[in-house]
């Protein structure tokens, strides 16, 4: 099984829910993105399978989605949250040619958040498995939160997040801003938990 990310046309977006029915599928739901969302295609779809989000989809007789990463777990948490939850998704890329001790360190403060942002609650850091899905993304970093206001308040204005993590999406900072500019930033709701799927892990390296 692999978990992935789909990003949709934000129309028909709820026709990928029906992939529960499908042999080969654990879980999947999709869902619009909210306003504030930026760089998706109006919707995500968050999918643990044995293939593919484009074969399911066919399967399902639905468009491809436009743009579908396989992840491989960094780490990862759950933490039960009854009743609705907000799930968040940042795509990101590193610049090629980085050197490692910069990725692992941006790795490192990116899976620091949750232990200084209290609206955190299931949160996921994955790589991209570019032999599964070549992509321009090298990374996804996942949460879910109670309400819009956890992401959109707490997290989005932690000083943790302006001083440790936001320099490393800041070109202007030698060193550090190993992050390209063009990102995907997408957030939706869930009725029920998506952080929870077992997924690839790690390649011995």
């Amino acid at each position: 099984m692999t978990r992935w990310v789909a990003l949709l046309a934000a129309e028909g977006a709820e026709a990928y829910n029906k992939v529960r029915g499908i042999p080969g599928v654990s879980d999947g739901s999709a869902a619009r993105d909210l306003p504030g969302s930026f760089g998706g295609r109006g919707a995500t779809w968050d999918v643990t399978a044995d293939r593919s989000p484009v074969a399911l989809a066919a399967a399902l007789g639905l468009p491809e989605p436009l743009d579908t990463v396989a992840l491989t777990s960094v780490r990862s948490r759950y933490v039960p949250l009854p009743g609705p939850r907000v799930k968040r998704t940042l795509l990101l890329s590193v610049r090629p040619g980085t050197p490692t001790g910069p990725i692992e360190r941006l790795e490192a403060d990116l899976l620091a958040m949750p232990a200084h942002i209290s609206t955190i609650r299931s949160w996921s850091l994955s790589r991209v498995d570019w032999s599964l899905t070549p992509s321009r993304w090298t990374h996804v970093w996942e949460q879910e939160y109670a309400d819009i206001e956890g992401l959109t308040g707490e997290y989005l204005g932690h000083p943790f997040h302006w001083t440790c993590v936001d320099r490393w999406f800041d070109g202007e900072i030698p060193g550090a801003g190993i992050v390209d500019s063009q990102l995907s930033h997408t957030f939706r709701w869930s009725a029920e938990p998506v952080l929870v799927s077992p997924w690839k892990q790690p390649r011995a390296q």
